[in-house]
């Protein structure tokens, strides 16, 4: 069986649309469709009901979906065990999306390799779509998130507490500064709730970054704010290049673990309480930082600005 065709059926069912699919895997719309229609002679059935509003599974589909799942899961275990390289007994493949490798991550990794020295480590980097279709398809064992989704065969623990803080490029900024300055970034639907309740006139200021936590990258060097996750911004604000505003209010952004509960509890049991103690320290060392932006938290809640 061709491990494409299977990838390429799972991703349609994933998205319900073959457009989409073909996005995801960085190939042609058509090339999806040959795909599928390869699988379904081989099959032969219909997986899919085709229409303008996209692909939906037929009931062959939806029998033959955990199959195809099972199959790749069992390779990418095969490709794992037979990689592990000598003087090794285990391995592990990490991911996590990009602001929190720097601070938490790479300590993390560091803390893994010296108390768990017979364990094999490979890490990977995404954001939390792509790390969830990792994790459901056994390509990484564990993920670090922001914003998780619960699947069947996953589960979730918070790790320790972040926060998104509106941060500018120039010192002394301020709420009043905002407008033609300000670049929106979509933080998950909590946050825009909220921002929208606390920045009516700043839902929609003429830019939108869809770069995550590379928002700072592009602060940096431009006269613009944004919202940004502490731990990747402080670094940045360490390093004076970029300011936290003042009186702008703080948003809570804690970061998860993803666990595959096909892994080996003794093994889940050990990493995760390294990377406990990793994000105690972390949370320790940050501390004073994030601090100074509580102080403006009542004022902004004593008198808010209307834009």
């Amino acid at each position: 069986m061709d491990l494409a065709l299977i990838r390429t059926f799972l991703e349609v069912a994933a998205t319900g649309s073959f457009g989409a699919a073909a996005e995801r895997l960085f190939v042609t719309q058509s090339a999806v469709s040959l795909r599928v229609q390869r699988l379904e002679d081989q099959l032969g059935l219909p997986l899919f009901t085709r229409s303008k509003a996209g692909a939906e599974l037929t009931p062959a589909g939806r029998e033959f979906e955990p199959f195809a799942l099972s199959l790749i899961q069992t390779w990418q275990k095969a490709r794992q065990q037979v990689a592990i390289p000598e003087g090794f007994n285990r391995s592990l493949t990490v991911g996590a999306q990009y602001s929190i490798w720097p601070r938490l991550g790479f300590a993390w990794v560091d803390a893994l390799r010296a108390e768990i020295p017979d364990l094999s480590l490979r890490v990977e980097v995404g954001m939390p779509d792509r790390l969830t279709r990792m994790l459901v398809e056994g390509y990484v064992q564990t993920a670090l998130m922001y914003s998780p989704t619960l699947r069947p065969g996953l589960r979730i623990a918070r790790v320790m507490d972040d926060e998104l803080i509106l941060c500018a490029s120039w010192p002394g900024a301020t709420l009043a500064d905002l407008p033609g300055r300000y670049a929106f970034v979509d933080w998950g639907p909590e946050f825009v709730s909220q921002h929208a309740l606390d920045f009516p006139g700043l839902t929609n200021p003429g830019l939108t970054l869809a770069l995550g936590s590379l928002t700072a990258d592009f602060l940096i060097g431009r006269k613009m704010a944004a919202y940004l996750p502490g731990a990747a911004a402080l670094r940045a604000i360490e390093a004076g290049q970029l300011h936290p505003v003042d009186s702008a209010p703080v948003y809570p952004y804690p970061v998860w673990s993803v666990w595959r509960e096909d892994v080996d509890p003794a093994l889940i049991d050990q990493a995760a309480g390294l990377l406990a103690s990793v994000a105690v320290t972390i949370d320790r060392a940050t501390q004073g930082v994030m601090e100074s932006f509580h102080l403006h938290l009542r004022q902004f809640s004593a008198h808010k600005h209307e834009y």
